[in-house]
């Protein structure tokens, strides 16, 4: 198969409108050709790209940063002397001054297909400021690693934030092309857009279902991020960052298990068969162990749940991993009422609103958990009709 990036270095016809015109890269540690070439060096080796500037997203485009909030700077690349951009740093959007550096941006990160990661709200912020002063962006599209299921509330109207766009579900289904395509259109935005389409992709296809297995290797769009099991997981995993569980930071599994110091980890898997069974359906969970290096809880020994996603117990069609952890939550307050759940602290520079509500679009699940006569089929009967509500969108 062939990502954007193949596409647009292998045939000339796909890269021709861009003769003559300045170009820019937005790109991370994933942003590698099919041989493993990262695209600045292989846009900077052809003749045909006049590659004047680039930009990195939350992490940096070398992907030297480790944690969240943790900026970077600008600087020129050593080996080629353009300018390199960082927008998590000073700015989060591009100002004029950088946008005066190109004619043309190609985006080529690898997304995850969860709102809440970052890229998708680095695309909106470049093609806002890209319409305004009359600047083309083009995806290079990749897969999304983890097909097509779609799962998850919308974000609400007034809850757009760093780690939610525009009213998607947390787990979108879509690729970060087509997320752009979509963003023109909710957003009116009048720009040059190109999506530069795969070939080959089959996101319905074992094993990989999104990703292609066995075709492509997996290079960490984020230092978190090693893994397609972590992907599959991080649509329910992420929610744990807004909460005084561990998510997994400071161990080999980031984002595949939660726990803490003070979890009876066997109780809460049981209370969550009892709670909701079917929600648990499409993978494997075992109670685990687990001491953080750093992060939360680091050098303490954590009881927990990790979440098995790569062996023949993996149902693709039935994994809800948004479904699953939110049970996780609740599960908990049901055997202890007045456990701390909720972390408060800055999440993505908010302060004002609690980063469990940031991550998912509004409070609709914080108050579902803390609302002992809440069933899960109540939270159910919501979702799917946002699931429904964004499947029909265009």
């Amino acid at each position: 198969m062939k990502f954007g990036i193949d596409r647009l270095l292998l045939d000339r016809a796909v890269r021709k409108p861009l003769d003559g015109r300045r170009v820019a890269l937005l790109a991370h540690p994933a942003s590698v050709t099919a041989d493993l070439t990262h695209t600045i060096d292989a846009l900077a080796a052809h003749e045909d790209f006049r590659l004047t500037a680039a930009f990195g997203p939350q992490h940096g485009m070398r992907g030297e940063k480790q944690d969240n909030m943790v900026e970077s700077d600008d600087y020129k690349d050593p080996a080629y002397g353009i300018p390199v951009f960082s927008l998590y740093g000073k700015v989060r959007r591009p100002t004029p001054a950088m946008l005066e550096t190109f004619d043309v941006l190609l985006v080529d990160l690898q997304d995850l297909g969860t709102r809440v990661y970052t890229f998708v709200t680095t695309l909106r912020y470049v093609l806002e400021a890209a319409a305004r002063l009359g600047k083309a962006v083009w995806v290079l599209d990749r897969p999304n690693p983890i097909g097509r299921p779609v799962e998850g509330l919308l974000l609400k109207s007034g809850w757009e934030s760093f780690v939610g766009a525009g009213p998607m579900p947390m787990r979108h289904g879509r690729t970060l092309g087509e997320l752009g395509a979509w963003l023109v259109q909710h957003l009116k935005l009048d720009l040059e857009y190109v999506q530069v389409a795969m070939e080959g992709w089959r996101p319905a296809q074992s094993p990989g279902y999104g990703w292609p297995q066995g075709k492509r290797a997996w290079v960490n769009p984020s230092p978190n991020a090693p893994s397609v099991s972590m992907a599959r997981c991080y649509p329910g995993t992420v929610m744990v960052e807004g909460t005084t569980l561990s998510e997994g930071r400071g161990t080999t599994r980031p984002l595949e298990l939660f726990g803490a110091p003070d979890l009876d980890a066997d109780k809460l898997l049981a209370n969550m068969r009892v709670l909701a069974p079917d929600w648990l359906a499409g993978c494997r969970l075992r109670t685990c162990w687990f001491e953080p290096t750093f992060h939360k809880h680091a050098g303490q020994l954590c009881a927990g749940i990790q979440i098995h996603v790569d062996d023949p117990g993996y149902n693709h069609s039935k994994f809800r991993p948004w479904r699953l952890v939110a049970l996780a939550f609740k599960a908990l307050r049901a055997i202890r009422p007045d456990y701390p759940l909720w972390r408060e602290f800055a999440y993505e520079y908010e302060t004002a609103r609690l980063a469990i509500d940031l991550i998912n679009g509004g409070p609709v699940l914080r108050e579902w958990v803390d609302d002992p006569a809440a069933t899960p089929g109540d939270l159910d009967e919501l979702a799917r009709k946002d699931e429904q509500e964004w499947q029909s969108k265009e």
